[in-house]
């Protein structure tokens, strides 16, 4: 019998494979960046081809520092960034054009059209999401409308679009040799195409995008049969794909995040805040999303309120790759120590617009309160007090629209092993902050409903008692400080407004 199940996760910056045994404990792993393509302003890339092959390389490194084959996995889940967008031809396997990432914005004048044209609330009534630039049916929109031959290859069928879940679930599972063209509801819920009610793609909503049905692929719950990988995929032996999953509702999953009212926050490349709400989507009136969270075995869907953040992790990585202050993400932590506070500093990382709660496309990044007086320390702690500041953004919002007063949040993510940032997040919020002893909960959450579906694990309760606290952070600022520098936080986002007209 198969001791161990694996995971795929591909993220906005790199792939990485995991495995794990049955109490949830990291076996193996093994993990490879991808190129970060920028065109031009406001423009994000990735090639597909480059991730594919990278989740390839991943698997086999991954299976041989461990000493495994296939034969050893029970199952295998895929999670993935959300929303990345891609086209492929479905006789070759080759992709039209690069993969359109989340944080892009150039579809900010499909997004205003539609609100030009009022279509604003039918689509969030539908679908829960806001016309935003983050969301893929934009982003398809505009690949059949500038890519040359594209839109008459979908119209005959010949073109096949989905996220990155489903371009790997393609590949691994034969290609253009019969590979499988799915999805599940949590990524379906972020192409802004299905219908919460019916969890399956809604012919308005595609007319009012032009997307052609034949070009979507189906819908499944989160766990299911996905089919079994193929040669070439990275395995020696065929494993049954079992579960599918968007990363922060991978990571609700791993978080064990299952009842409602039960909250997870991830550090990435963006933060994203859920909240279960149960098997009835929630409508947000505080500038949150309603999103589908998982469908597990014999399970109805359930449901989240979601706060999407797009530059946290990143605007780290804007430290070390533009500015040059850092040679490697870890070091903002000494940085930031080296100063006592922020010297007055508040970065406000806009670089794709802001998010939650405030879905302003025509932000940008401003870093304001500079003086003779500032240095480099105050610009690493700036930054990580901007991502604990954003966080409370969405915090106030959900606790608007649920009502309910958080005392506790669940944390993970590989931000979360800096020290500084978790006591910083701890005393903006004025909550405890609580990480897991496995922190990467969003390849866990994958592991999970595959091994769910597979029989691996037998039900939630096992993965409950799996769940286990490895560090607690409480707030240590007087509620003084904390308010005042809410404050001078939402005098810095008002002057990131309006910059683009």
């Amino acid at each position: 019998m198969a001791e161990f199940v694996g995971a795929i996760d591909q993220g906005t910056t790199s792939s990485r494979f995991m495995v794990f045994d049955h109490s949830g404990n990291e076996v193996a792993r093994h993990q490879l960046e991808h190129e970060q393509i920028l065109p031009r302003a406001g423009w994000v890339e990735h090639d597909p081809e480059e991730i594919l092959r990278n989740t390839q390389m991943t698997i086999q490194t991954a299976l041989q520092k461990a000493r495994l084959t296939g034969s050893d996995l029970a199952a295998i889940g895929i999670t993935n960034q959300r929303e990345t967008t891609v086209v492929w031809n479905r006789r070759n396997g080759k992709p039209y054009y690069n993969a359109i990432v989340w944080q892009d914005t150039r579809t900010a004048d499909i997004v205003k059209q539609l609100t030009n044209r009022g279509l604003g609330e039918s689509i969030r009534a539908r679908t829960g999401l806001p016309p935003a630039t983050y969301f893929s049916a934009c982003k398809l929109q505009w690949l059949l409308e500038n890519v040359e031959g594209l839109r008459s290859a979908a119209e005959a069928g010949e073109a096949l679009a989905g996220t990155i879940d489903t371009w790997l679930l393609w590949n691994l599972t034969g290609g253009p040799r019969g590979g499988l063209h799915m999805t599940d509801i949590t990524n379906a819920s972020r192409m802004m195409l299905m219908d919460l009610r019916t969890l399956d793609w809604d012919d308005e909503l595609l007319s009012i995008f032009s997307i052609p049905r034949q070009m979507l692929p189906g819908i499944l719950p989160s766990s299911a049969d996905f089919g079994r990988t193929t040669p070439g995929s990275g395995l020696s032996d065929s494993v049954e794909i079992r579960g599918l999953l968007g990363d922060q509702q991978a990571a609700t999953v791993g978080q064990a995040c299952f009842l409602p009212g039960q909250v997870k926050n991830t550090y990435g490349t963006g933060n994203f805040m859920l909240l279960n709400t149960g098997t009835e989507p929630v409508p947000s009136q505080a500038g949150l999303l309603t999103t589908a969270c998982f469908q597990l075995p014999s399970s109805a869907a359930v449901f989240a309120l979601e706060g999407s953040i797009a530059v946290t992790g990143s605007a780290v990585q804007w430290l070390r790759d533009q500015l040059g202050i850092i040679e490697h993400a870890a070091e903002v932590e000494n940085l930031s120590n080296s100063v006592e506070d922020n010297g007055g500093i508040y970065f406000v990382p806009a670089f794709s617009g802001l998010f939650a709660p405030y879905w302003r496309p025509d932000a940008r990044g401003a870093i304001v309160g500079l003086s003779r007086f500032a240095n480099k320390g105050h610009l690493a702690r700036a930054t990580l007090e901007a991502i604990c500041y954003q966080t409370r953004d969405v915090l106030e919002a959900m606790q608007k629209d649920s009502g309910i007063q958080l005392d506790v949040i669940k944390v993970d993510g590989g931000a979360t092993a800096n020290d500084t940032l978790m006591q910083l997040q701890a005393d903006i919020l004025g909550v405890s902050v609580v990480r897991p002893k496995v922190a990467e909960t969003t390849s866990l959450g994958a592991a999970y409903a595959a091994g769910l579906y597979s029989g691996f694990w037998e039900g939630l309760d096992d993965l409950g008692k799996n769940w286990q606290e490895d560090r607690r952070w409480d707030p240590v600022w007087s509620n003084d400080q904390r308010e005042a520098g809410y404050r001078e936080w939402q005098k810095a986002v008002s002057r990131t407004l309006d910059w683009l007209s």
